[in-house]
């Protein structure tokens, strides 16, 4: 066994009998370049077993709490990425929903997006140890809002979730089909029954907008399923802030 210690108070430890597709190293970087420089929400630990994953956890700043946000990143970054990511989780907590946006498996900056393929199998764990940090803090209604490639990890996490209790799930800029059955969003989306919200920019990746029209035909059996574009938004929401945020924030405030 081979024990990795890290500042900040986390500790990976990677055996060398157990095989990560996720590049761990890149997870510890992302741990000292960014716990020390959180300013809004506190830094936690998803106990996944043979490691611990970085979570940010922001409590609601209303007297009474919605429920929780569980804000899943895209390829590559990490839960305080400054667009999309960090925008969400720390502007809902003011209209009463607690946000965990947590690290998920991610691979070294030049991996291609069908790389991230074996990954999918390791979005199980960290999902479900970010529902049991929220319910061990007394919260109930669980959402998850995803982001690109999170939003595609999300799907196939939900799609073989048939009893989850998760209660909505808002895919920003979610990509289409892939070859590969776990990355394929329109396969996934047949499977989701909670509530799903599609939103994504008008200016897209090309990926997100050409296959907006299957994904939406794919949910035909999910009768809470909507879509929403914002105009002039491209994949990263750059100067669209508010109205990513509002739109979630009405969307999830619509969720009895």
């Amino acid at each position: 066994m081979k024990t990795v210690y890290v500042s900040l108070f986390l500790i990976f430890s990677l055996f060398t009998s157990y095989v990560h597709a996720s590049d761990l190293a890149k997870e510890k970087r992302w741990v000292e370049q960014t716990v020390d420089f959180i300013v809004d929400g506190d830094a936690e630990w998803l106990e996944l077993g043979k490691h611990k994953a970085l979570a940010i956890y922001m409590e609601s700043a209303t007297d009474v709490t919605k429920g929780g946000v569980i804000v899943v990143h895209g390829s590559g970054v990490h839960p305080n990425w400054q667009d999309v990511v960090q925008p969400l989780r720390t502007r809902l907590p003011d209209e009463g929903w607690a946000s965990l946006s947590i690290q998920m498996p991610v691979l070294h900056n030049e991996a291609d997006y069908k790389e991230y393929a074996p990954l999918f199998d390791e979005v199980k764990p960290r999902l479900d140890a970010a529902i049991k940090n929220l319910q061990d803090k007394g919260i109930k209604k669980i959402m998850i809002v995803a982001h690109s490639l999170g939003s595609a990890m999300s799907a196939y996490y939900l799609s073989n979730e048939k009893n989850t209790v998760i209660k909505g799930f808002v895919a920003i800029g979610m990509p289409g089909a892939r070859e590969d059955k776990r990355m394929n969003t329109i396969l996934a989306l047949k499977s989701i029954r909670v509530p799903v919200l599609d939103l994504y920019g008008e200016k897209d990746l090309e990926s997100v907008v050409e296959s907006a029209i299957q994904r939406k035909e794919a949910s035909s059996k999910n009768k809470n399923y909507s879509q929403k574009v914002v105009v002039d938004a491209n994949h990263f929401f750059v100067n669209k802030n508010d109205e990513l945020v509002n739109s979630v924030n009405d969307w999830l405030n619509a969720q009895n």
